[in-house]
């Protein structure tokens, strides 16, 4: 348990290549599903196309999908384009490059799966397999005999060479080297197209602009441990209050035990033998961590004020400004409280 306990809080201070490890995985899983997928392509010159299309394009959209969904950053930019402004202005620099950080991961399986698909040259075969010259690989004099219906019926059947019966006119391994060779181009010329751009934004753009490079990179990760920061600092409030609250529930029912106690036993026990109160230091602790948040009415308004109106990034204000920085409805906290909310955040 220890371990795993390691290795979690390993992966939680190293997000950025815990996800790069992520996108590598999901890689290698693409690569993998094309190899075990049974390539089955219905030989109809109506439906190739469509099938090809549907292979080589949506499995790619749900791999570039999964990326997104598996990116813990995909909330937090959800959450800072829709926020009020409020005291603290949204740099649309800001939103772009988390945008672009966690597309640019997603994107690696999407792109693994098309090139894998190019260069194995199945998913192009099938599309165009009707699209073959035959006057120029095969008997071009036989050609003009067929109609444009039944020539295409003939070619669309080269993918599938148990009913494939047009040797005659155009043989099927021509047809199938001249298509294959087509799509590894293709493939290799998109490997090619990928890595130089992903080269170019990577390296290339920050050297240009390396002033809001920095910039936009800087206030990403405030917003992702700012975020991070409110959520243990709540996970802690709620526990301290939880406790609280339980510790409270059986200290009343205690005391009304006690009472029925007294009420049935008062003419035989002594006046002398009841306990002593306990102070609970314990108790004491965790009313600290509450930080005079106590009730549910003012923690909801926290919450809701931290929503519409964060604080700004302005540090060494003893309190807060005045005018819309309680956004709650209802009677507005003591000022102390709110300090120590702001200066704790």
């Amino acid at each position: 348990m220890d371990k795993f306990r390691m290795i979690f809080q390993f992966l939680q201070s190293n997000q950025e290549s815990f996800m790069n490890g992520i996108c590598g995985i999901m890689a290698l899983a693409s690569a993998q599903m094309y190899s075990a997928f049974d390539f089955n392509c219905p030989c109809l010159p109506g439906y190739n196309a469509a099938y090809s299309a549907g292979i080589l394009l949506a499995p790619p959209l749900v791999l570039f999908l999964l990326g997104l969904v598996m990116n813990n950053n995909v909330s937090m930019l959800a959450e800072e384009w829709k926020r009020p402004p409020g005291r603290r202005a949204k740099d649309p620099a800001v939103l772009r490059y988390m945008f672009c950080s966690m597309a640019q991961r997603a994107l690696i399986a999407p792109v693994v799966w098309v090139a894998v698909t190019l260069l194995d040259g199945k998913c192009f075969l099938c599309a165009f397999c009707t699209a073959v010259p035959v006057t120029v690989l095969g008997n071009g004099s036989l050609a003009p005999g067929l109609s444009p219906p039944d020539l295409a019926r003939l070619l669309a059947r080269v993918p599938c060479p148990e009913i494939y019966d047009g040797d005659w006119l155009l043989a099927r391994e021509v047809a199938v080297r001249y298509l294959r060779c087509i799509s590894q181009a293709l493939g290799w010329s998109f490997v090619l197209l990928t890595t130089l751009l992903a080269f170019i934004v990577r390296s290339v753009r920050p050297c240009f602009t390396q002033a809001a490079f920095l910039k936009s990179k800087y206030w990403s990760h405030y917003i992702d441990i700012e975020r991070k920061l409110f959520d243990e600092t709540c996970t802690e409030h709620a526990k301290a209050f939880a406790k609280v609250c339980i510790q409270q529930f059986f200290e009343a029912m205690n005391h009304d035990l006690e009472l029925g106690h007294t009420d049935g036993a008062l003419a035989t026990a002594p006046a002398s033998s009841a306990a002593p109160p306990v102070t609970d230091i314990g108790a004491d602790e965790e009313r600290e961590k509450l930080r005079g948040i106590t009730d549910q009415g003012t923690m909801n308004r926290l919450l809701t004020s931290w929503h519409k109106c964060k604080p700004p990034l302005q540090l060494g204000q003893e309190e807060p400004p005045v005018g819309n920085g309680w956004a709650g409805g209802g009677p507005r906290p003591l000022r102390k409280e709110v300090a120590t909310y702001f200066s704790k955040v």
